[in-house]
């Protein structure tokens, strides 16, 4: 599952935005019960990109800020507990890699569901009812 980090230069070295890319894709598998499955883990990928400080705006205008975008089967981050949760930690972990720097206000999170039977793992497309069985094997 691809997760994307994107973040304005300045606003965290790359070695924080290494370490919160690492921490983020824990907690991903964490929220979802799935810390340490043998099947998922190799397969929450994550990019991540330092923005040049003219590469991102706001309202139309420059800003400095963080970006956490997560494209998911369907069935994933739909429990609304999850999603507090998920995003709420993935936040804090934004915020200390920018060492409280960057305010959460300038951290923004999405995600984006799949259209079931198009999620490709191990070279082949799968529906959620396929994904959810391999998935069960780890």
């Amino acid at each position: 599952m691809p997760l994307a980090l994107n973040y304005t230069e300045g606003t965290m070295t790359p070695e924080a935005g290494l370490e919160a890319g690492r921490r983020i894709t824990d907690a991903f598998l964490k929220w979802h019960g799935l810390a340490g499955n043998a099947v998922m883990t190799p397969n929450v990928t994550m990019q991540i990109q330092a923005l040049p400080k003219t590469g991102a705006l706001s309202g139309g205008r420059p800003v400095d800020g963080a970006w956490l975008e997560c494209k998911t089967p369907s069935f994933a981050l739909v429990d609304r507990e999850i999603q507090v949760g998920f995003f709420r930690e993935a936040t804090g972990i934004i915020f200390e890699a920018a060492k409280g720097d960057l305010p959460k206000d300038r951290i923004w999170t999405n995600l984006v569901h799949t259209v079931d039977g198009t999620w490709n793992m191990d070279g082949e497309a799968m529906t959620n009812e396929e994904l959810a069985s391999r998935i069960s094997q780890g």
